[in-house]
């Protein structure tokens, strides 16, 4: 539930990695070098032999056009992601419903989520926890069809008793089954998280999603 950390301590350490290896990989000039001082220092009486000088050029060869071809799907991946994050700009402001077993339930608010209900006809309830693990209020959601069905909780117990602000868990059963749990908010912001996770987004009530986990946009 915590927001994801996208300027983390190990950021520093990775961008020297990342330099140190830029600066031991072989290119192509490399290999020319190397081939020169090779034939430079061959013996008279034993030059190089024609089929591994093919050989070593057929190399250099290779090496240039995989070198290339990194280059482009570089280039390719950031345009992928800055057109990403573009994209979920429009995003901001409107709400989302993502994968979530807790929700975050603010000084006289509601929480507002959805069941995704694996069968039509089962019987749905909804269970709200709070942090010592019991059930303070039971949800109804009747027996609808398969698919994410909306419930909302007024943040009030079984018995009728405002609940403190705080964090509750949400647990789901559709007929005999556990069904997965989502909640609702209003994205306020969005981001990278980082060439490997992708685009995040930041959800009033939840925290940081990753744009993959949106089940929703309403």
């Amino acid at each position: 539930m915590s927001d994801i950390s996208v300027n983390g301590s190990g950021s520093n350490n990775a961008t020297q990695q990342s330099s140190a290896g830029k600066d031991q990989t072989l290119t192509q000039a490399n290999f020319l070098s190397l081939l020169v001082q090779q034939m430079r220092n061959q013996d008279p009486t034993q030059p190089m032999d024609a089929s591994q000088m093919v050989t070593q050029l057929a190399q250099i060869s290779q090496v240039s056009a995989t070198q290339g071809l990194q280059t482009s799907f570089d280039s390719l991946s950031k345009s992928l992601q800055s057109n990403q994050l573009l994209q979920a700009s429009s995003m901001v402001g409107r709400n989302v419903t993502v994968p979530s077993t807790a929700g975050k339930l603010s000084a006289g608010g509601t929480i507002d989520g959805a069941v995704n209900v694996p069968t039509s006809g089962a019987r749905v309830l909804l269970q709200v926890t709070d942090a010592s693990g019991s059930v303070v209020r039971n949800i109804e959601l009747g027996t609808p069809d398969a698919g994410l069905v909306d419930f909302h909780w007024d943040g009030l117990s079984d018995s009728g008793d405002k609940l403190p602000a705080g964090t509750y868990g949400l647990k789901a059963q559709a007929g005999t089954s556990a069904a997965q749990t989502y909640v609702s908010g209003k994205v306020s912001s969005v981001g990278m998280a980082g060439s490997d996770l992708g685009t995040y987004l930041q959800v009033d009530g939840f925290g940081g999603v990753l744009l993959g986990q949106v089940a929703r946009v309403n």
